[in-house]
């Protein structure tokens, strides 16, 4: 097919790294398994830097089911790069054990972690990559570690909530926290996905240009 550029998704971790050693395009990693997802991180990153005009000195929790989260580990990386503070939140079955080498804190109690953190970021519970049970029941995991009102009331004044979607609402999320504009940034989030992959795809392209 002799593509210029190549955008893959897979259920593999790696098998972004692995295609781009047997071709001479341009490989775009839309998400490896539960490695990594870089272009939701720039997207991420990009809304963060539109509310708040910076990254650098940020305190972000990242909440919920990090352990199958790609979006969790490549936000890690990009927001420690950018100067953020990165905290983690969850039951200790869905954090990491590597997450300790990270350079993040780990909290096991919502309230006590998101304390004081400009931005909350919600990730869902991935049940088709649980094996067996790794978290109560979603009436007790919303109770504990969903985002409501009232657990959110412990984040700094001018917190935004983010989440990289899909949503279950109810389970880690309230829908009254959600579709709330003036604290939620998810709807932002959804569009910068589009603004944020047109310029990787934008970038690479010119490469080639010049390449020619």
């Amino acid at each position: 097919m002799q593509p210029d550029l190549l955008v893959v998704r897979h259920a593999s971790s790696g098998a972004a790294s692995l295609l781009a050693q047997k071709v001479t395009c341009s490989v775009i990693n839309a998400g490896d398994g539960q490695h990594e997802h870089p272009t939701q991180a720039l997207l991420d990153a990009l809304s963060m830097r539109r509310a708040f005009g910076r990254i650098a000195g940020l305190k972000v929790a990242i909440c919920g089911d990090v352990m199958h989260s790609r979006v969790a580990r490549s936000n890690v990386a990009l927001l420690q790069m950018l100067g953020a503070e990165v905290r983690l939140v969850g039951p200790a079955t869905l954090i990491p054990p590597q997450a300790e080498r990270w350079n993040v804190s780990i909290f096991h109690d919502m309230r006590d972690g998101i304390a004081g953190c400009d931005v909350v970021m919600m990730l869902r519970l991935q049940l088709e990559r649980m094996d067996g049970v790794m978290a109560p029941s979603h009436r007790e995991y919303f109770r504990f570690f969903g985002l409501d009102r009232e657990k959110l009331a412990c984040a700094a004044p001018n917190v935004r909530v983010m989440h990289p979607g899909p949503m279950n609402r109810g389970v880690e999320i309230d829908s009254d926290v959600a579709d709330d504009l003036s604290v939620s940034l998810i709807q932002d989030q959804v569009e910068m996905g589009v603004a944020a992959r047109m310029a990787v795809l934008t970038s690479l392209a010119a490469r080639l240009e010049n390449d020619r």
